[in-house]
């Protein structure tokens, strides 16, 4: 006949599963902290090192480029040689012919297309194809509505007329959506 196990209170009873070994946990976690902290660091380092320094120098102060200095001495040296003086021009005076002025170029454009009753997309495209990139719509009905698909508006007016010469962001559609009423 085998013996019970000791009694024990009910409070001191641990549950079946306290027997089993728990596992261990990994020592690894520590490399992903050490990690994250590299990081931070090089991410505060860069935006402290590369603050919006724009010169010519910054690049070269920045690189990690092997540099090798050489140095030049300067040493007097005499010469029996004459030299000749470089000639000079006579300074100018108000009788001298007038330069003509350096031309401030011009913004670039085009010409302006007639896109109205063409969806906006096709009035964009068409003003592009006559050289002028960026043109402006906004809503005929005056509720502010942002033009998100461009397929989905219909130009009702125009500015400038056709025919009209345009620059960049001239160009202003008024437009109104595919299922409200227009003069198209």
């Amino acid at each position: 006949m085998t013996t019970p196990p000791p009694y024990q209170p009910p409070g001191d009873q641990k549950p079946a599963y306290a027997n089993a070994s728990t596992p261990k946990r990994s020592k690894k976690p520590w490399i992903f902290g050490g990690i994250g902290a590299v990081v931070v660091i090089l991410v505060v380092a860069g935006i402290a090192g590369g603050g919006g320094d724009d010169s010519p120098n910054s690049a070269a102060a920045s690189s990690t480029a092997p540099v090798s200095t050489v140095t030049v001495s300067a040493e007097a040296t005499t010469t029996t040689e004459p030299t000749q003086a470089a000639p000079v021009a006579p300074p100018e005076t108000a009788t001298s012919t007038p330069t003509p002025q350096a031309q401030v170029p011009q913004a670039e454009g085009g010409v302006m297309p007639a896109v109205v009753c063409l969806d906006l997309q096709a009035a964009q495209d068409l003003i592009q194809e006559n050289g002028v990139f960026f043109s402006r719509s906004e809503d005929a009905t005056g509720q502010g509505r942002l033009q998100v698909i461009d397929r989905n508006w219909i130009v009702v007016a125009q500015d400038p007329a056709p025919g009209s010469p345009v620059s960049e962001a001239q160009a202003v559609l008024s437009v109104v959506k595919d299922s409200e009423p227009n003069n198209c």
